[in-house]
């Protein structure tokens, strides 16, 4: 078993992520992990991500406030916002888009597979 306290938990940066403060909880620096990691984003009002495309599957969990999803896969745009305990999953291929489009900061989970060996 791997703990890792939330105020121990190390800070990241993610490319193309703006306004946003992001955490590892399990996985890459944050503990052992084989084949995924789990971190948690604060976006503040307007912060963001760009709309991205991602050779691995990601798993989003809003855990507080309001966020707006937006994928778009083969040409085809979806947008959603999403409450607390609402998730939702990127595919694989899929370009993603996270906008914190609310005056009060959002806080969301993220599940991915760790990259491949090179």
């Amino acid at each position: 078993m791997h703990v890792t306290r939330f105020d121990e938990a190390p800070a990241y940066e993610a490319p193309n992520h703006f306004d946003m403060r992001c955490l590892r909880l399990q996985g890459k620096e944050a503990g052992p992990s084989t084949q995924m990691w789990m971190g948690m984003s604060q976006l503040l009002p307007g912060g963001r991500t760009t709309l991205d495309g991602s050779p691995i599957e990601k798993l989003y969990l809003v855990l507080e406030g309001r966020l707006t999803v937006v994928g778009e896969f083969d040409g085809q745009r979806e947008e959603h916002e999403l409450g607390p305990y609402d998730s939702c999953r990127f595919a694989p291929g899929e370009k993603r888009q996270l906008v914190n489009r609310t005056d009060r900061p959002a806080l969301v989970a993220l599940v991915m597979a760790n990259a491949p060996p090179a």
